[in-house]
């Protein structure tokens, strides 16, 4: 995502069309981010490419497009600051191998990509981005302690009593389901509560107003 101060937003659309060229327009300036057209069509099709959906380019499908991309960008930042390191190319190139071992032929792929729009490239891209933010999220939210397990264990055991639930697992047993069952939970409401507390410390200008409603106010 390209980075400008406020100041140049204009002066970099005036010199472009000075020239005689064709802009891809910014549609929202998160900060100093700014988030184009261009990068939220791509958002659309993409995000169809992976959930294997039709391709939806309406006013309200680019709302919920250009939310993300500003919940990104506010994640950018975050990293920035903290200098997050991103994952490697050999494990973003795995993701990938994975994504595209799904196909059973190369034409296969390649005609998803057509139809879709979309190039390998901004596949890779993508792929990219969502691996580093998985990792962010984990490190940054993941918050579960022994005392928080054993809580919920009791709390699900006295249930599975009262429904004459047998044999009951022992608290060994159920471990690993608990604690992924509370990191998830508390991953969401932590992630809630951060992203509500970043939004009132950076500015979020929409220079397509067209893209208010789903996306931040």
């Amino acid at each position: 995502m390209c980075r400008l101060p406020p100041s140049a937003l204009c002066l970099l659309a005036a010199c472009v069309l000075a020239r005689g060229e064709v802009v891809d327009r910014i549609a929202i300036a998160v900060g100093k981010q700014v988030i184009t057209e261009s990068q939220i069509t791509e958002e659309l099709r993409v995000t169809a490419f992976l959930n294997h959906a039709p391709l939806g380019l309406s006013l309200d499908a680019r709302k919920k497009a250009a939310a993300r991309l500003i919940e990104q960008a506010l994640v950018r930042r975050e990293m920035d600051l903290s200098r997050y390191p991103q994952p490697s190319p050999a494990e973003a190139n795995m993701s990938f191998e994975t994504l595209r071992a799904m196909y059973p032929s190369d034409q296969q792929y390649q005609k998803e990509l057509r139809d879709n729009g979309i190039t390998e490239d901004s596949l890779k891209r993508h792929l990219l981005w969502q691996l580093t933010l998985l990792r962010f999220v984990d490190f940054r939210f993941r918050q579960v302690s022994d005392a928080d397990v054993q809580a919920y264990y009791q709390e699900q055991r006295s249930q599975w009593l009262q429904k004459g639930v047998q044999p009951i697992p022992a608290l060994d047993e159920a471990r690993d389901q608990i604690e992924e069952i509370l990191t998830q939970q508390r991953i969401d409401q932590a992630l809630d509560r951060w992203m509500s507390d970043v939004q009132t410390q950076v500015t979020v200008r929409y220079l397509d107003e067209s893209l208010r409603g789903e996306a931040l106010p």
